[in-house]
């Protein structure tokens, strides 16, 4: 028979039991809130990495074998290498990107270039390279200023939540912005005549044009904007990893390995440095 003192001794234990599971769940939480990505990236051994999969020449899959390439995989396998770490790629898309870092999905993402809204909630690292909005207009549609695409007549497409989209919003408030799931289906509404000219980089403008001349022409409204091509972080307290990703990156541009990766890649799709624009560099 179980009496009321030996129950109490019952209760007083399992008392005890829970607050030490409790204590210890405690620990293990704040062990985890303290730990930042950087030492998770050393511990774990592994560098989760965002990339698109239709996104040459910056990153691509091969359907046929699954295999990734383009200049940021290169960029990317080479900064897992010094890490002593591998490198992991997690297929995402340039509208979601920002969220699959906030997510906790991957810890970096190259080709982003910097936008007001993105920084207010993520970090970007350094510049990797520099970059110049182009736009790939219909035949017998030739701007040459920003002024003549802000025109109420005039459709744009975009792909939804890109820097392509946020800059040509901002240049050209009262042109009919269309926006697209990917930039292969912004680029297909420009194909059909659905709309007179698309916004784009110009990497991605000059591969697509040279791969199907009947897109139009790449040109470069003047003035000429330019922006930044950078790589986004998570948002943590603890900028250790923000700060390396920086510093590896500055050290890449000193020895030109961004430069090799970029010029790379180029080739892969066909294009030479004879093919960039007039005043474009990077």
């Amino acid at each position: 028979m179980t009496t009321r003192r030996d129950l109490a001794g019952l209760l007083g234990a399992g008392a005890v039991a829970a607050t030490a599971l409790t204590l210890a769940s405690k620990e293990a939480s704040a062990q985890a809130a303290t730990t930042n990505t950087f030492e998770r990236i050393l511990s774990s051994k592994k560098l989760r990495m965002g990339a698109v999969a239709a996104g040459q020449p910056w990153t691509f899959k091969d359907r046929a074998t699954g295999k990734w390439g383009g200049q940021f995989i290169d960029i990317g396998t080479a900064l897992a290498a010094d890490m002593d770490v591998q490198l992991e790629i997690v297929e995402t898309t340039w509208g979601n990107a920002v969220l699959d870092i906030q997510a906790d999905k991957i810890d970096i993402m190259f080709g982003m270039n910097l936008t007001p809204k993105r920084a207010l909630v993520v970090d970007y690292t350094s510049t990797v390279y520099d970059s110049a909005l182009v736009v790939i207009a219909r035949p017998g549609f030739e701007p040459k200023m920003w002024a003549d695409l802000n025109d109420p007549k005039i459709k744009i497409s975009v792909d939804v939540g890109s820097a392509h989209d946020h800059v040509a919003a901002r240049l050209c408030p009262k042109a009919q912005i269309v926006r697209f799931k990917s930039l292969e289906e912004a680029t297909l509404a420009l194909r059909s005549g659905r709309v007179d000219a698309q916004s784009i980089f110009w990497m991605g403008g000059v591969r697509a044009v040279k791969r199907d001349p009947g897109l139009g022409k790449v040109i470069v409204p003047q003035p000429m904007f330019g922006s930044t091509s950078n790589a986004i972080v998570r948002r943590e307290t603890d900028k250790t990893w923000r700060d390396f990703a920086s510093a590896w990156i500055t050290y890449s541009r000193g020895l030109g390995l961004i430069r090799e990766a970029v010029v790379n890649s180029l080739a892969q799709v066909d294009l030479t440095l004879d093919d960039i624009p007039p005043g474009v560099t990077f």
